[in-house]
């Protein structure tokens, strides 16, 4: 909790048991056996109910809530060492009532003038349970902001765990792939230089897209959808199959942002689990865009012998889920479907702008 805050908190109880005080006094004034107290004027019964109350109850409550909420919240309550907190309270309260007393108005009570001393101790028990009440206020209030300080740190860490989450998501980058994209080129530079060339151009625009622009927040769709077209041309290298991958885009994303490596995780998956063929499509990826909407689809077989909860179960799904959930709250659908011979995902996202 801020400083500025718990300072706040602190004012407006003080000013809430002077408040208290002042209410008391005035109902006392009501009664004729008070009414014309020492036979003074209203100003002087003013004062002098002020320096009682200042010896009787505000010097006493400082001192107890302060006890309570600087030490012993801290050194037993929270260790939950209740009869320590319980024994040194009371001490605590009667103490404060006797400094109470001791500095404002202990000769009046026990002088021969003011009242015996059965009364006088009647009325620093009194001061004691008003001192203890103080203090329990203290401890309360001690344990409200403590409450709220660790539901806010524990709150911080949650969302520092799921950016480092997102940033994983966002930062990682297959190996397999890398290696066997390099493996390929490697091949194509003694068959095909030129080609072997555009295919190392693209390579090295997606290591530039993924060390620098997955840093910031948001990106144009349209930069995503031509990292996405470099990594699928790079995939191709695989196959001899040129109608393996068909990649559709129905619509304009036009000035569309969207966060960086938002769709190529389900694009990877397809890449990694799909079974490759001579002939026909292997996997189908397809981009539809309307006002404020986007539509993502991508489908791929599966091979027979594939344990499916392996291939497409884990930590992987489970973070793009939590990332699309702090993304898009209430603004977004994903259907998985994961049938006998075809995986398929659905995602529609909902956008600002």
């Amino acid at each position: 909790m801020h400083r500025s805050l718990v300072i706040a908190i602190h004012i407006g109880y003080w000013f809430m048991f002077l408040l208290l005080l002042m209410l008391f006094y005035f109902i006392l004034m009501l009664l004729p056996s008070y009414a014309n107290l020492q036979h003074q004027q209203p100003p002087g019964r003013f004062l002098f109910w002020t320096r009682l109350m200042f010896g009787f109850a505000i010097i006493p409550g400082v001192i107890c809530f302060y006890s309570f909420y600087g030490f012993l919240f801290n050194r037993y309550l929270s260790k939950i060492k209740f009869w320590q907190f319980i024994l040194l309270g009371l001490g605590i309260a009667i103490g404060a009532a006797w400094v109470g007393a001791a500095i404002e108005s202990l000769p009046f009570m026990l002088g021969p003038r003011f009242m015996q001393w059965g009364t006088g101790l009647i009325i620093l028990g009194i001061m004691s349970f008003s001192a203890l009440v103080n203090g329990i206020i203290g401890a309360i209030i001690k344990g409200f902001i403590s409450w709220f300080n660790d539901m806010k740190l524990k709150e911080e860490l949650a969302q520092k765990n799921y950016e480092m989450e997102l940033n994983l998501i966002k930062s990682q980058i297959n190996p397999h792939f890398l290696f066997n994209t390099l493996n390929n080129i490697d091949v194509l530079i003694e068959k095909d230089p030129s080609k072997a060339s555009v295919y190392f151009k693209k390579l090295s625009e997606i290591m530039r897209f993924m060390l620098y622009e997955t840093k910031t927040e948001k990106i144009p769709v349209s930069h995503e959808l031509s990292y996405i077209e470099k990594y699928i041309d790079l995939q191709k290298i695989r196959t001899a199959n040129p109608d393996f991958v068909q990649y559709t885009i129905e619509g304009e994303p036009g000035t569309a942002m969207t966060e960086p490596m938002l769709f190529i995780p389900f694009i990877e998956n397809a890449f990694k689990h799909a079974r490759s063929t001579k002939e026909g499509t292997g996997i189908r990826i397809h981009f539809q865009f309307e006002p404020g909407i986007i539509r993502f689809s991508c489908e791929n077989n599966v091979q027979h012998n594939r344990i499916k909860d392996e291939a497409y179960g884990g930590l992987g799904n489970g973070l793009i889920e939590k990332r699309l959930g702090l993304l898009y709250p209430g603004k977004y659908v994903l259907e998985v479907n994961n049938g006998q011979n075809l995986y398929t995902v659905n995602l529609t996202i909902q956008y600002a702008g």
